[in-house]
């Protein structure tokens, strides 16, 4: 079975020699990108930065950054066992016969185990903060960056008209210590959320989930499959969610970091430029600025990072 949360993951890793542990102190603004960069070209292994400038958080990078980690990652011998349990969800067709009948209602009854539980409390929110990005080692990745960007985000939206819940992987650019920007393109289902609120959007972002969880984030699901179900499905059981402190929405309980807040409407502001995955900076545009109420987290938390790149890097398994 997958791991469980971001710490068992590290467990695994460590177990499987799939981690180096690195105690030197390094510099978020571009030494950290550099050192990955030589680290994912060679295939090496995942990165645990205990020690980074200015911050008291370590940072955790490459976790994904190669198929034997994907597979690890998902619980699975190769990445065609993975396909073809996406397949189960993504391509259910109605049954047709006896067997195929009894066939579709075991998958139905495992999707129906799948789906997220609430519960009382989480892990997630043994420290409840004042919002304080600066004490967060987020990564300036290229010297054409106008900012850090945090890169390895599970947002959290629902749709105000159908009360859906999203989650989506997109970018964010740090303004100060209590705002960012919300990168999300226009045919994003978190940007369709932003178009059809009201006066405010409530947001929220986990950090460091499960790795199965910080998968589905990032996986282009149809708009009426449930990310969070689809985690629950690929790791074999349902994830634990907890209600936020300040905006009415759930997190993964286990996450390590959850920032929490909203998007007003008409707060606008000019992102990027961005180092991205083709190798060439995307321009400046205008996206949503995310206004921080709360930010909460586990105690002796890690900070999720990935390098945006040009394959092969340290984020393009989960492009």
């Amino acid at each position: 079975m997958p791991a469980s949360d971001l710490r068992s993951w590290i467990d695994l890793l460590r177990r499987e020699n799939e981690l180096v542990e690195i105690e030197a102190e390094v510099d978020p603004y571009l030494e950290i990108t550099e050192i990955v960069d030589r680290t994912v070209k060679s295939g090496g292994p995942a990165l645990l930065f205990r020690n980074v400038k200015d911050s008291q958080h370590p940072l955790l990078i490459n976790q994904f950054g190669t198929e034997r980690r994907m597979c690890l990652a998902l619980g699975e011998p190769s990445l065609d066992a993975v396909g073809r349990k996406l397949e189960d969800v993504l391509e259910m067709q109605p049954p047709q016969g006896l067997v195929e009948k009894v066939k579709g209602l075991g998958k139905l009854k495992r999707l129906a185990d799948s789906m997220p539980k609430t519960v009382r409390s989480g892990a997630c929110q043994e420290l409840v903060l004042e919002p304080d990005l600066d004490a967060l080692p987020i990564q300036h990745c290229w010297p054409g960056d106008p900012a850090p960007f945090v890169t390895l985000p599970a947002v959290i939206t629902r749709d105000p008209r159908t009360g859906t819940r999203n989650v989506g992987m997109y970018r964010m650019q740090k303004i100060d210590a209590k705002t960012t920007f919300m990168h999300w393109q226009i045919h994003k289902d978190g940007a369709a959320d932003w178009r059809g609120m009201g006066d405010r959007l409530d947001v929220a972002v986990a950090l460091g989930c499960d790795p199965v969880t910080t998968y589905s984030a990032s996986a282009p699901l149809p708009k009426h499959i449930d990310e969070f179900m689809l985690a629950g499905f690929l790791r074999g059981e349902a994830v634990d969610l907890v209600k936020c402190k300040t905006v009415d929405l759930e997190v993964p309980a286990d996450s390590e970091i959850v920032l929490e807040g909203y998007i007003e409407k008409g707060e606008l502001g000019e992102e990027g430029p961005f180092g991205d995955h083709t190798g060439y900076y995307s321009p400046p545009e205008p996206f949503p600025v995310f206004d921080l109420t709360c930010m909460t987290m586990r105690l002796e938390e890690k900070y999720p990072s990935i390098v945006v790149g040009v394959p092969r890097s340290a984020g393009a398994r989960l492009g």
